[in-house]
């Protein structure tokens, strides 16, 4: 099976000794988001977990614990845009971002890093073209270093709505130009452009539409096939088909605060939410309260150990 740990807050930026912490005991506790009081327990172990997948702004935290992850297949997103303080108040400067991805990938390997520019919004201070000159200079740096890039265009979800007033949506046109121009970039870079849920309309330029936490992303990175159970719930219907279930983190503490995130309803709860974090808590966010339900979750691995890729 795949963990994620990255859709609901970036564990390795802010909790990556708590995470270090679960590893060393086996298992992780997580409360639903829309049913508190039912919490699932994941066993943290090689036999049962193929892959952890990671989505983070700042893999550095974690770099120095690579070892606790060495038994497990990874999988690193690393997202790197070119906005300021003033969109990602508390994302480090991404010169040291670039430098840190350039070591993950030495260290996982070049199939197993991908980069995310996203998500993509366009204003007065950051025009189309301004857009592309940034996306030339970041790809012309990670070149060798992965062989794919991740990109989407702002969704204005109710959060997003209310703390980013100022974003809109990018309207067709823009969204043509910018994808077919940094398709144009990332082949000569040796990368291939995956839109993310951004349906197909990038495809006749040369995007891989197929979705980007797809089985044959973590496929190639465990050069191994996998036996993705039907009807197991991990597939995000009618927007692609990245498995994305089996999440181990908490909304609403994620201390980027960048201004267009989905999963921080407002800056002063994640503040709150970060002071009652306990690296020694089986949760990421809080403990065990009465009336919590606790069950196991079914795992098991999906390699198809008949079968090897390559």
């Amino acid at each position: 099976m795949i963990i994620h740990t990255g859709n609901r807050t970036d564990i390795p930026a802010f909790y990556s000794q708590w995470f270090v912490n679960r590893l060393k005991a086996g298992f992780v506790l997580v409360r639903n988001p829309y049913n508190p009081q039912s919490v699932t327990k994941f066993i943290l172990a090689p036999d049962v977990v193929d892959l952890i997948a990671f989505c983070t702004k700042n893999p550095a935290p974690m770099l120095p614990h690579m070892d606790a992850l060495k038994d497990f297949g990874q999988y690193w997103f690393v997202t790197i845009t070119p906005y300021g303080k003033d969109i990602e108040p508390n994302v480090p400067e991404k010169r040291y971002i670039i430098e840190d991805f350039k070591r993950l990938s030495k260290i996982v390997g070049i199939n197993a890093v991908g980069w995310r520019y996203d998500p993509i919004f366009v204003d007065e201070n950051h025009p189309v073209e301004w857009h592309i000159e940034a996306f030339e200079k970041m790809a012309q740096s990670l070149a060798g270093y992965t062989k794919t890039c991740v990109i989407s265009f702002i969704d204005i979800y109710k959060k997003v709505e209310r703390n980013f007033p100022a974003a809109k949506e990018v309207c067709t046109a823009d969204r043509l130009k910018i994808g077919r121009e940094f398709i144009k970039i990332a082949g000569r870079y040796g990368m291939v452009i995956k839109p993310c849920a951004e349906g197909t309309e990038l495809a006749a330029y040369g995007a891989d539409c197929s979705g980007c936490m797809t089985a044959a992303t973590f496929e190639t990175a465990l050069n191994a096939r996998l036996l993705v159970p039907k009807g197991s719930g991990t597939q995000r219907k009618g927007a692609c088909a990245c498995i994305l279930g089996s999440d181990i983190g908490a909304y609403d503490t994620c201390g980027h605060l960048c201004k267009y995130c989905y999963a921080n309803t407002n800056a002063a709860l994640v503040k709150e939410n970060m002071k009652k974090h306990n690296p020694d808590s089986p949760f990421l966010l809080g403990d065990l309260l009465p009336g919590d339900v606790v069950r196991g979750a079914e795992q098991f691995s999906w390699i198809d150990k008949q079968q090897l890729l390559f």
